[in-house]
């Protein structure tokens, strides 16, 4: 943990603020409208005295780079303490977009950082950083029209003398990687005297090689923390992911054959070239104590699932104590599933603001249509022009909801075919499972697995029961998936089922 744990909650919260609405509206948004959202649904956090930055924080500067790739942003603290924060975000991606962003069979000099003496770095994490630093804020920004270091020096300079001025530089994922180089870029530029700089990383890969960690690691930082996860794989990229190939301990999920080979083809991205992590290490959960107990069967969907879980922004703030930031918004199911343009639908979830836009697929409904319910939980709207199956999403200051199975719409029918839950999740050949989901229809057919249960209950579009049928290995987790006609329903961790015998 952080020698002061209030500095590690504090960062981690701006770190975590930085993912605020990073996701474009799926309908499309010019990059000045998500800048504005981003600003907006920021300083709405910052206001908030409920989390960990207490509302004695503002927005300073903010910019976004070119295609949604990078974001950073400047806070500063409005209680005395004349402290600024530099966060990155860094890529707004998946797992598997990190890595292939970061371009790590390639590596590029880092003359930015002020070294006497060349330094490496990967060519992704020097393209990640270049954006960062040459992105302009738009007008919305409180510091307008400028780049980072500019904006940085424009606020030191306005602060107070005294206390002297500690700036911050945080970030969480890739927007930590980036956050190691940007400490170094802006502590060579000139500064106020007195001015000190701190670094506080969270779930970060590297950015370079041991000459890079060398010189970092020789600066002076009035703090100087690399908070990991100790199950966390991101951190892992690219010093030792091999060491990942042998998780999770008890009660799991171990990797798959599928999840090794996987690790395997990422390791070996590197070209040969020996990444080395900077800074000092803080070790969070070594004992494994937090983790999701729903991902835990042997399969690559657990596995991935869990590795999601362990790197998330809830997971650090927790780890560090801190309180969890407001969700955006999440579709949970819609209803009904399938109808024409124009047809009513209403969208369960959570998270829905008087604010929230809908979305279906790339089509957006006319922005006065929507109707929210107060209390946050169910929008009703008609849906707009389209064709095919699309995801139902839901836009607001905060961000975008994830697409998800159950908020699926069919234009011109059939239901989308989903299953969403099953009952109970283990059992013996010959088990009787309650199959949850939608789209179901009667002569359905059940699969567990490769192989077909062969006693199939229509109880209604929504449910189904299935005995689970032998397989030749009874020990193991399988999916459950439902066909109607030539329609089969995707797999996710909430259809697996684990044999317990026969």
């Amino acid at each position: 943990m952080a020698s002061d744990p209030a500095i590690a909650q504090v960062t981690m919260t701006l770190a975590a603020l930085a993912a605020t609405a990073n996701t474009p509206r799926p309908s499309g948004e010019k990059l000045e409208q998500q800048t504005e959202r981003i600003i907006t649904g920021i300083d709405a956090q910052l206001s908030d005295a409920s989390l960990a930055t207490q509302g004695v924080w503002e927005l300073a500067w903010l910019a976004l780079s070119p295609a949604n790739a990078n974001m950073a942003y400047i806070a500063r603290s409005t209680d005395g303490t004349n402290q600024f924060a530099v966060v990155a975000r860094g890529t707004d991606a998946d797992l598997t977009d990190i890595f292939e962003d970061l371009e790590v069979g390639i590596v590029v000099p880092f003359p930015e950082s002020g070294s006497p003496k060349p330094i490496d770095v990967s060519l992704g994490a020097k393209k990640a950083f270049d954006r960062v630093v040459n992105a302009y804020s738009t007008a919305a920004s409180p510091i307008a029209n400028r780049k980072l270091v500019d904006a940085l020096a424009i606020a030191v300079k306005a602060a107070p003398v005294s206390p002297p001025p500690t700036v911050y530089l945080t970030g969480h994922s890739l927007g930590g990687c980036i956050a190691s180089m940007l400490a170094l870029y802006l502590q060579a530029q000139p500064w106020p005297q007195g001015t000190q700089f701190g670094v506080m990383t969270f779930a970060a890969p590297t950015a370079g090689v041991q000459n890079f960690v060398d010189y970092f690691d020789s600066r002076s930082w009035f703090v100087d923390e690399r908070q990991n996860n100790a199950y966390d794989l991101v951190p892992h990229a690219w010093a030792d992911l091999d060491v990942t190939k042998d998780w999770y301990p008890s009660p799991g999920p171990q990797a798959t054959d599928d999840v090794k080979s996987k690790i395997d083809k990422i390791s070996k991205r590197t070209n040969g070239h020996t990444y080395v992590q900077p800074g000092t290490l803080c070790l969070m959960n070594p004992g494994y104590t937090l983790l999701d107990d729903n991902l835990v069967n042997k399969t690559t969907q657990d596995y991935l699932g869990q590795v999601a879980f362990q790197h998330a922004n809830d997971t650090y703030l927790e780890l560090v104590g801190a309180p969890v930031v407001p969700a955006g918004p999440a579709v949970e199911y819609v209803t009904p599933t399938f109808g024409a343009p124009g047809q009513e639908v209403t969208i369960y979830g959570s998270g829905f603001s008087p604010d929230s836009l809908v979305d279906f697929g790339p089509f957006a409904c006319k922005d006065k249509e929507p109707v929210i319910d107060p209390s946050g939980t169910k929008i009703t709207a008609r849906a707009p022009i389209g064709i095919g199956v699309v995801h139902v999403r839901v836009t607001n200051t905060l961000g975008t909801s994830p697409a998800v199975a159950m908020g699926q719409f069919a234009y011109g029918g059939p239901a989308p075919v989903v299953v969403s839950k099953v009952g109970p999740r283990s059992g013996n050949v010959g088990t009787p499972v309650t199959v949850n989901g939608s789209g179901f229809a009667d002569g359905a057919t059940v699969h567990f697995g490769d192989q077909v249960s062969d006693s199939v209950k229509f109880v209604s579009t929504g449910q189904l029961i299935a005995t689970a049928p032998d397989q030749p290995d009874v020990s193991q987790t399988v999916d459950i998936t439902v066909t109607v006609g030539k329609a089969t329903s995707p797999t996710s961790p909430s259809d697996e089922f684990t044999y317990t015998g026969r």
